[in-house]
Order: C-alpha cells, then structure tokens, then sequence
C-alpha cells in the first residue's frame, strides 16, 4: 500500500514551544539580571540560555530536514551511545549535588541522563513496533508461559530499566523516576488496568510505610488480605483465585519491607530529611526544609496577579535556592501571581494534550509510541517540579522542561519534539 506523505509541520505545537521556551528565558533572566545588565555578556545563565535555546532551534530545525526513515534505523544506535555515556560520566564525571553525573566543558556541562530518555525512547518504540508487542493479555501469557511473548516483554523492561540502573548508580533518583511515567505509554499499548492499580496500591504501601512505621503497615496490609479474602469466599470463587491472594499478600509484605529498608539504609540522610519534612514528620526550617519555605514564601507573596516583573523581592534578593533551575516557577509564581502560575500550567496542559492528540493521528505505531513517551515525560517532568515547588511533593530535583536553566533538559527535549514532529509530518507512512 502507498502513502502520501503530508509535508505540512504542526506549527501550532511549534508556536507553544517556542512561547514556553521565551517565558522561561524571561524568569531566569529576571532571576539574574543586575544593573546595569547586558544580556548577552557570558557567563551569566541568561546568556548560556540564549545559546542553549538557539542550538535547541538549529538542531531542531535540522530534524525537520532530514528523511524520516532514517531515524528509525539510528534508534538502536542512539540508545547505544547514551548508555555509553552513562557509563562513561561514573568514571569520568563531574560531581554536582552529590551526585556524579555530568561531564565539564569549561562554562558548560552536559547531563547524559537527559539524553538517555531520547534514546531509550526511540530504542522502545522500534523494538515494540518491530515485534508488534502489545500488553493486552499480559496476564493470559504469563498464565499460559508465552515464552516467545514474555521474551518480547523482557527486552523492553531491559530496555527502561538498563538506563534506569545506571542513572541509581551516580546517584540521581530524580532524574530515575521519570522513566517510570512511560507506564502511560504502556497504558496506551493495552497495559491491563489491574497493573496500573496495583502501582497506585504499591506507592499506597510506600507511603504509609514511610509514615507510619514497619509495623503498622504491614497491619494494614493483613487487614487488607483478610477483607480481599473475605470478598472472594463470599463469591464462592474458584482455588485458583486463592493464588492471587497469596500473590497480593507476599507482593505488598515485599514492597513493605523493600520500601523500609531501602529508606532505612539505602536513602541519603538528607533525601530522607526531604521526605520526612515532607511528610510532616519533621519540622527544619532552616535545614531540610529551607529550599521548600523559601519557595512557598515566593509563591505566596505573588499573591492573585503579582509583584510584576523584575520586582519579586524573594528571587530578586537570592533568597530561593535553585531558583533558576529547578525552583525557576517560584518566580513565575511571585512576579505574575496566581493568574500568571495558573496561565503557565495551562500552557504546558494544552501542550501536553496537543502532542497526544498528534500521537493518535499517526498510522505508524512507531510515531504514537514517541508521541505517548515524549507526553508522559513532559507532564511527569512538569507536575513533580511544580508540585515540588508547591509542597505537594518531595524535593527530588528534576528541571521544569523549557524553563529551567540548562542545556542538556532543553536540548533534550527539544530533540524528542522535533523528532516526533518530523515523523507527524510523514504520518500517513509506516515505518
């Protein structure tokens, strides 16, 4: 069968890039600023992230020119040489936050974590659409020993969770976690639901293992296998039903004592501080929980419309830790008030949705599957850092894509996009 190519980028979704990459631009530089000020005198960060932005747009731009299949032929290759990489920066690397996990060039720096997730992206969407792998009777193959199936599924958990090890390795939990949202993706290629609620059961467990101790969740956790037990008598089920509760109940006491033991000796004192501070387990102030009361200071003072621009008092006066790389939204939040934070998450909702309705016009499952991973990492990307600014959740140090200060997120990011954008406009192909 032919298909008719459509040459025609969706600028709409290009427009929304471009005004989150300016708005981002603009925050950091009021973060920076001083007077007198010239913008482009290196190497202030509003500088760097002129340059970041253009490079961002010249490789783009470069994307958008190429053929299409060649992209599905380098994916392998990509994945091959950011796990190199990752490799390479434990040996090599430079050590920020505690974690070794970039290489030096002077004035700047990369991050191979934030390429890995291009690489690994492409590597899953051509193994998947290669082998035509589909999770909708998961359960039926492990049930009925697949083999050939279950190998299919192996390699794509290889495939996540090989970048995933590795990033644990430096370590960067932050930068970890995001693959996890790739779940979405799976969701969307028939992952069954019963898994998906299972996962939301397990961070259950997690949490209130944090909170409330060993003990007393694995109390919870009796509790809640006597009731599921109960359930399934009552409903006269069938002996084999019995194995799913002897499954559910050693699966949660193993997330429980697996969760304890990993925040009793695996966890960094200061991430578990993060955490417990979090929690409400611990009130610091000034230790722990400094960066967060300071970025609700900023959030708060900006109040319903803001201090303005270039006159928020908290970022102006260098009171925000961070603040313009992963609390660069308490700026937005303190100069442009509840409105302007509001117009920004709206920003990023319109442009996660546009991407997925992009992903679902496509005919190639190779394209939806890029599509579905690039807007599962933009929004995962997005709610942890807003939520961390927020207090909704711990600090755990992942950029806000298109408006924190840094190379290799923008870089990344715009990389993904614009690869995505290229195979839209050969949509109607199959690759």
């Amino acid at each position: 069968m032919a298909y008719q190519q459509n040459n025609k980028f969706d600028w709409s979704t290009i427009i929304l890039y471009i005004v989150l990459m300016s708005i981002g631009w603009l925050s950091i530089y009021s973060n920076c600023h001083t007077e007198p000020d010239f913008i482009f005198q290196l190497p202030s960060e509003a500088s760097k992230q002129i340059i970041f932005i253009v490079i961002s747009l010249i490789i783009g731009s470069g994307i958008l020119l190429i053929d299409s299949k060649i992209i599905p032929k380098i994916s392998y290759l990509t994945y091959a040489i950011c796990l190199f990489s990752l490799v390479l920066v434990l040996f090599i690397g430079k050590k920020v936050g505690g974690a070794t996990s970039w290489f030096d060039f002077g004035i700047f720096g990369m991050q191979p974590a934030e390429f890995a997730k291009v690489g690994t992206v492409l590597a899953v969407a051509k193994y998947m659409n290669d082998t035509k792998l589909y999770f909708h009777n998961i359960l039926n193959d492990l049930i009925n020993k697949n083999w050939s199936k279950l190998h299919m599924l192996f390699v794509v958990v290889l495939l996540i969770f090989s970048p995933i090890i590795l990033i644990m390795l430096q370590p960067d939990a932050g930068s970890a976690l995001v693959y996890g949202s790739l779940i979405i993706m799976c969701y969307r290629e028939g992952f069954p639901s019963f898994i998906i609620i299972s996962i939301i059961l397990i961070i259950l467990l997690s949490l209130f293992t944090v909170i409330i101790g060993l003990q007393g969740t694995g109390v919870i956790l009796i509790l809640l296998t006597i009731i599921l037990s109960y359930i399934l008598m009552k409903q006269r089920i069938k002996k084999s039903l019995l194995l799913i509760i002897l499954f559910f109940f050693i699966s949660g006491a193993s997330v429980i004592l697996s969760v304890h033991y990993s925040y009793e000796h695996v966890l960094k004192d200061h991430q578990k501080n993060r955490i417990d501070v979090l929690l409400g387990k611990e009130k610091d102030p000034y230790g722990a929980g400094f960066n967060l009361r300071q970025s609700l200071y900023a959030i708060g003072s900006g109040e319903i419309d803001g201090k303005g621009y270039l006159k928020g008092t908290q970022t102006q006066g260098k009171f925000v830790p961070e603040q313009t790389t992963d609390f660069i939204f308490c700026t937005i939040g303190e100069e442009f008030g509840f409105l302007g934070g509001g117009l920004t998450i709206v920003l990023f909702i319109l442009f996660t949705i546009r991407i997925i309705i992009i992903s679902e016009r496509q005919t190639s499952r190779f394209s939806r599957i890029i599509g579905y991973c690039l807007a599962s990492i933009l929004f995962t990307h997005t709610f942890i850092n807003i939520g961390m600014t927020m207090g909704l959740l711990p600090v755990i140090g992942i950029p806000l894509p298109f408006f924190s200060y840094g190379g290799s997120s923008m870089l990344a990011f715009s990389i993904l996009l614009f690869v995505f954008l290229k195979l839209d406009t050969h949509r109607l192909e199959r690759f």
